[in-house]
């Protein structure tokens, strides 16, 4: 379809759905007033600090948000396509004086007009949906333009599928993966006038917490970008380190198939129940999962003890196939790509703090832990499986290892008394070595018998990769260097 008709046909959708100017309407939902109420402070919680800051709101609608940015923002450019929605907004916020309301189409370089370099926050929820693949890649890079330099861009999706219960005579919204939007908002990077290179650096992504508690939905998306003087093509963060390493997409599929469906730990579901029994879970608790990879422990633990799941992962590649994986389960779990080092909760959130094998990627666990303690509810639990090492000097091969992984690894009972540092209690510190290398034992015989499958979907050079991977950490651990620890411990009450 060419993109004159692309456009009134998204034309034509709204007409019929902007007859009734209401949040019902706008949100295509006959939950919309409850879901508003919950949703809209969540998403305004998600943006930066915007005292004294120019906002353009794409896609501005009636006014949700336009009023709510601004009573904090300096300036607000609100524009919308649709004229009598724009109109409304206008009715409903023009006693702001600070809001300039546009009639105007994102797609067309003539009616909307600003100058590269002016806002410092761009902002859109539910917009990007009803542009065609080019148009948002053509938007991405004016949207990256208009940004001052440090200025963030924050946009809200409905992914895979609709949300909204309205029916609707057809459907021209695109749902797309939430990798496509990661994508062409990572790749895009514009010149400016003094030659230097701009782009955009993902601050969060996560699913939308009201439509997970509400709706047993993952597929609400928003994501929080900022505008950053390029790395380089040669330069990698941490997280584009993992994307393109260890956890590349083909690699974490082959974890998969050696640990199980929906695992990347482990004795994947196995070790999952033994480990989570001794946490008696209860209905209604809230667990934060730290490196939680492509979702399996928090299915279970969602679905099994019906409690509240805020699962975090600094992989995009985990995050994004843990997203696919959630269609049509109906549980709560609410998936984020985010770096726990850098991540903040409300102190006494949680009452479970889960991680399996994750922290051996982190310096500084000490520090860590003092956060984590303090996201715990008095009495909270915190279990951790996790890669550790004997007490003794490592060899060169396996100091090699842990250098080229970037771990950061260290004695069972030094790990132990790391946690009793960090503020808790009641700390078991188990060497389950043994039990690591059974499982070892288990998984490389089972997934050699099922070497013919495997090679139905991957190559030869990924089998043997993985029987070498496996071979390698059996010789670790039966050599006495590698160790495997299981620690739980308690947040003491006040």
């Amino acid at each position: 379809m060419d993109p004159a008709s692309e456009r009134e046909l998204q034309r034509d959708y709204w007409k019929e759905h902007s007859v009734v100017l209401s949040v019902e309407a706008m949100m295509l939902d006959s939950q919309a007033s409850k879901l508003d109420q919950e949703e809209r402070p969540e998403i305004l919680s998600s943006l930066p600090p915007m005292k004294g800051k120019s906002v353009v709101e794409l896609g501005a609608g009636i006014g949700r948000f336009t009023g709510e940015l601004a009573k904090q923002a300096t300036e607000v450019l609100a524009c919308d396509f649709m004229e009598n929605v724009i109109k409304k907004n206008e009715e409903v916020n023009g006693h702001y004086r600070n809001i300039e309301f546009v009639c105007a189409d994102v797609t067309s370089n003539e009616s909307l007009k600003i100058l590269p370099g002016s806002k410092d926050i761009v902002f859109s929820n539910w917009l990007l949906m009803y542009l065609t693949d080019e148009e948002v890649r053509d938007l991405a890079h004016k949207m990256v333009t208009w940004m001052k330099r440090g200025g963030f861009l924050f946009f809200r999706e409905s992914c895979f599928h609709q949300s909204g219960d309205h029916k609707r005579k057809n459907n021209p919204t695109h749902y797309r993966q939430p990798s496509f939007y990661l994508k062409v908002f990572e790749e895009c990077m514009v010149l400016e006038k003094d030659g230097s290179y701009w782009e955009l650096q993902l601050i969060s992504c996560k699913c939308v917490n009201a439509y997970v508690l509400n709706k047993r939905n993952q597929n609400q998306i928003c994501w929080l970008w900022q505008k950053v003087a390029s790395r380089g093509p040669g330069e990698k963060n941490f997280q584009r380190f993992l994307d393109t390493s260890q956890y590349k997409l083909n690699g974490i599929l082959r974890y998969e198939r050696i640990f199980g469906d929906g695992f990347v730990s482990t004795g994947g579901r196995e070790t999952t129940e033994e480990f989570v029994k001794r946490l008696d879970l209860q209905p209604g608790e809230k667990v934060l999962d730290i490196g939680c990879g492509i979702g399996g422990s928090d299915f279970y633990m969602a679905e099994q003890f019906d409690v509240n799941v805020v699962a975090i992962d600094l992989s995009v590649n985990m995050i994004s196939l843990a997203l696919e994986r959630a269609i049509g389960r109906q549980c709560a779990v609410q998936f984020e790509i985010a770096d726990c080092t850098k991540k903040d909760f409300p102190p006494n959130s949680f009452d479970v703090i889960y991680s399996r094998d994750t922290l051996l990627h982190i310096n500084g666990k000490a520090t860590l832990f003092k956060k984590m303690s303090s996201w715990l509810k008095p009495c909270g639990k915190l279990l951790i499986t996790d890669y550790c090492r004997s007490s003794g000097a490592a060899s060169l091969e396996f100091a090699k290892y842990i250098e080229e992984r970037g771990y950061d690894l260290h004695d069972v009972d030094a790990y132990g008394r790391m946690l009793e540092q960090g503020g808790f209690g009641d700390v078991i510190a188990e060497d389950r070595t043994a039990q690591f290398i059974n499982i070892l034992h288990k998984e490389l015989a089972r997934f050699e018998e099922n070497k013919i499958s495997f090679l139905l979907e991957f190559s030869e050079e990924d089998y043997n990769a993985v029987i070498e991977g496996w071979k390698s950490k059996l010789k670790r651990c039966e050599d006495g260097e590698q160790k495997w620890g299981l620690f739980l411990a308690t947040k003491q009450a006040v």
